[in-house]
């Protein structure tokens, strides 16, 4: 689907054409990715939502030098972080700054919003949490969400960017069909309790700041030594980020 046909029907959905753009470029960036949990398919998803809300708009609550609270307030959670990431692009933090996002949900690949603060030339730090979906190794109910933790820096050939979800698959991955739910089980094998433990970990890091809901917390640092050397070291191998 070209941007044209995703944003059409976006705009159907009542969003305006920013808005339409802004969710459009994030599923075309995960489609060219391979990541199809994060993509088009997610389109199809918010169709069916009965309340959504394309008018909402995301809110700064509060802000200090190193410090910003924001609220989704009905906002998808994709459009918060945008208007977050605009923000620290436009005042980048002298040296560092943690914001944190209430009513913020769904949250898409946070490898986009890292990448794009790192194309600015910050450092970020940034997790979410989602509705529970992930059991306990030893099996049960869903208590965690799947949780990602995604790291942005910049570098020389374009920024590192690590994104990893604490699920073997994630929720978008059902969605697009690409996954079956009962792979929604912590990674790891016999070592899933390392996912399990950092999922909780995330989530209460989170919960701490936002109460109940969901929510992000993002630590966006200035790069004080400059692009790193890394591609020059690990000449021939991948990069996490890399397309």
């Amino acid at each position: 689907m070209r941007r044209d046909a995703a944003r059409s029907r976006l705009a159907a959905l009542g969003f305006g054409d920013a808005d339409a753009g802004v969710l459009a470029d994030h599923f075309l960036d995960a489609e060219r990715r391979g990541k199809r949990g994060h993509g088009l398919a997610r389109i199809d998803w918010l169709e069916t939502l009965p309340d959504l809300d394309p008018t909402a708009r995301p809110v700064r609550t509060a802000s200090s030098p190193g410090f910003d609270r924001w609220e989704g307030r009905g906002a998808l959670g994709y459009l918060t972080l945008a208007a977050i990431a605009d923000d620290l692009v436009r005042r980048p933090p002298q040296p560092a700054k943690v914001v944190v996002a209430r009513d913020c949900v769904p949250t898409g690949a946070l490898g986009y919003w890292v990448r794009r603060l790192a194309d600015a030339g910050l450092v970020a730090v940034l997790t979410a949490t989602s509705p529970a979906r992930l059991p306990h190794p030893d099996g049960g109910p869903a208590v965690v969400g799947t949780n990602p933790l995604a790291i942005g820096v910049p570098a020389d050939g374009g920024p590192v960017v690590a994104d990893v979800s604490m699920g073997r698959a994630t929720y978008g991955d059902v969605l697009a069909g690409v996954a079956t739910p009962d792979e929604l089980v912590p990674f790891g094998g016999e070592h899933a309790h390392k996912a399990f433990a950092l999922a909780l970990g995330l989530q209460l890091l989170v919960d701490s700041q936002v109460g109940d809901g969901h929510g992000a917390v993002l630590v966006a640092l200035r790069d004080e030594f400059g692009p790193s050397g890394v591609r020059e070291r690990l000449r021939g191998l991948r990069i996490p980020g890399d397309r």
